[in-house]
């Protein structure tokens, strides 16, 4: 079941990330142990479970052993991608403002905003230091060059992101789904694909099980975003750790919405006119629902996992690795519904 494959990949990892995070300066590592989930401000033990589900830690173990190694040969890669993600989600809340993430303030609302930003520094030099030290000296130049193309593609996607809110909802100058999944394959896709790509490169895969790898992943992380957006307009807060129609309050451009514009619906029309005049958040995703944005959204988040099905059944692969790794594609989306 692919809840125990995430608890299993997280307990082979989680001693590896701590004794990363505690090489840092106490008050970097502090934050750092708060975004994690396993602190409160002040440094005081969390009584809440700790961070997100681990699918990243998951996809670098399983790597490896899809490339026949032992899960611990994939976990430097666990671990600088873990760094590398929270660094992006301390940045992210920063840029969009974002107040709440698992129920909680984020990061620089609990400490501030230079703070938030230096602690998510830290987390980036230290996954580059991580992997550049990585059991494997032959193949730890190849995964820092892995981690850094992933890092040039999370970057563009988010620059493309922040872009598309100051864009119109209508219009030429509209966001076209074409758009938004090339955004989401860099902004979410990239660093998965890169996590099961440097699980392979530290298990000794060869290049074709490696490049394998990678588009598995980012067919994944496209898949992850889309079903990401559903939550976000239909989820349950209390499972999600954010706010419900975030997204819309912010004028943020995701995929349902943009779906359910591009409909021949009658409700499409009515909801770009409500969405010109910043109407009602709640108005507009039952509008988006009506209109076909869910199941639009869901229907293109299956169609990447068979992209990353077909990456899976790449020969050189290990069979037990690739059957945990389909699991895990499956659960992506699955948990949105």
């Amino acid at each position: 079941a692919p809840g125990e494959l995430l608890s299993r990949c997280r307990a082979e990892v989680r001693p590896a990330l701590v004794e990363a995070v505690g090489r840092l300066h106490p008050w970097l590592a502090e934050m750092a142990g708060y975004s994690f989930g396993w602190c409160e401000v002040g440094g005081g033990t969390s009584a809440r479970p700790g961070g997100g589900k681990g699918v990243r830690q998951a996809l670098a173990v399983l790597g490896a052993e899809a490339a026949g190694a032992p899960a611990r040969a994939g976990v430097p890669a666990a671990v600088a991608v873990e760094l590398v993600h929270v660094f992006s989600l301390l940045h992210d809340d920063v840029m969009d403002g974002d107040a709440v993430r698992r129920q909680r303030p984020t990061v620089w609302r609990a400490y501030g905003t230079g703070p938030a930003v230096l602690a998510g520094d830290a987390l980036f030099a230290l996954a580059v230091e991580t992997l550049a030290c990585s059991e494997r000296p032959a193949g730890g130049g190849g995964a820092v060059r892995l981690l850094s193309g992933a890092l040039g593609d999370l970057v563009r996607g988010q620059a493309e992101d922040l872009l598309f809110s100051s864009r119109p909802w209508s219009g030429g100058e509209r966001v076209r789904p074409a758009e938004y999944r090339e955004m989401a394959e860099g902004k979410t896709g990239a660093l998965l694909g890169c996590a099961a790509a440097l699980g392979g490169v530290l298990g000794g895969a060869p290049a074709p099980a490696v490049a394998a790898l990678d588009r598995a992943g980012r067919s994944m992380g496209i898949a992850f975003q889309l079903a990401d957006d559903v939550l976000g307009l239909w989820g349950d807060p209390q499972v999600t750790g954010k706010p419900v129609h975030g997204d819309l309050r912010e004028g943020r451009k995701t995929y349902p919405v943009l779906a359910a514009l591009a409909s021949p619906a009658p409700a499409a029309r009515s909801l770009r006119t409500l969405l010109e005049r910043d109407g009602d958040p709640e108005e507009a995703a039952a509008l988006a629902l009506e209109a076909g944005g869910r199941s639009a959204a869901l229907a293109e988040a299956r169609r990447h996992l068979a992209t990353a099905r077909t990456a899976l059944a790449e020969p050189a692969l290990h069979a037990p690795a690739v059957r945990d790794l389909l699991a895990l594609a499956g659960y992506c989306v699955e948990r949105h519904q």
